[in-house]
């Protein structure tokens, strides 16, 4: 999607989770789009293509649903909020195009170049686990609070300005705290929605998985490196911080 006009990084400031003010031309940072209770719309990698304009990433599927709520809070704004399409391809190791940290290995997204693939979905979707990356419909919803899968530390800036959904963002960083957070797990094989269990106890949930390794909410309390059980009996380790791809 594209935001552009005499307004638009104003209009950017007051409606995403980071601070776009602060980007310089060229530069990129990853946001929130959020109801005003702090639910996610929408990821978004922000591209300051131009003094005046940005182009706003997401996963294909909430495009749609970005383009009308930005559409919706224009009010009086000047800017534009236009869809625009682009093939892209994930490439690493290359400096061209659009900085990526999804993959846990520096990686670029490049638009419209025509690319043939080198690795399979299925390799990424294993990139994507060990570096702990949430994707929405997995990970992500209209439930999940922004801390349970990390996009605070990433995804938010505490010291800008007002946007929807940064009061219970704020109150929760500095005066409360999750139940359960996304976490890397080891497991001989599972698959999503599968429980997790610690002396009988329900633990956590798998949201995607791949052979040898999984994403799951589990409880705070369950510390790294704690075994838990599936139902199939295989047990299932959370892996530290440090483990991890990112």
């Amino acid at each position: 999607m594209r935001v552009s006009g005499p307004e638009a990084v104003d209009y950017l400031q007051r409606m995403v989770s980071n601070d776009v003010e602060a980007l310089d031309v060229g530069d990129v940072c990853d946001a929130l789009l959020l109801t005003p209770k702090a639910r996610v719309i929408a990821t978004l990698r922000i591209w300051r293509r131009g003094e005046d304009d940005f182009l706003l990433l997401t996963e294909p599927e909430l495009g749609g649903a970005v383009v009308n709520e930005l559409r919706r809070m224009r009010f009086a704004a000047k800017c534009e909020v236009e869809a625009e399409d682009h093939t892209s391809e994930i490439v690493f190791g290359g400096d061209e195009g659009i900085p990526s940290d999804e993959y846990g290995v520096p990686a670029r997204e490049v638009l419209d170049a025509g690319l043939q693939p080198t690795l399979t979905a299925e390799e990424l979707e294993r990139m994507r686990i060990e570096a702990g990356t949430p994707r929405f419909g997995s990970e992500l919803d209209d439930r999940v609070l922004p801390a349970e899968a990390g996009l605070d530390e990433t995804h938010v800036s505490f010291t800008k300005g007002c946007y929807p959904g940064q009061e219970p963002i704020a109150r929760l960083h500095y005066r409360g705290h999750v139940n359960r957070r996304l976490q890397v797990l080891e497991v001989e094989s599972a698959v999503a929605g599968d429980e997790l269990t610690r002396d009988g106890k329900v633990m956590g949930r798998i949201t995607s998985a791949v052979p040898g390794r999984a994403l799951a909410y589990v409880r705070t309390e369950v510390p790294e490196g704690a075994e838990l059980t599936l139902p199939t009996g295989s047990s299932a380790r959370l892996l530290p911080a440090a483990a991890r791809l990112h």
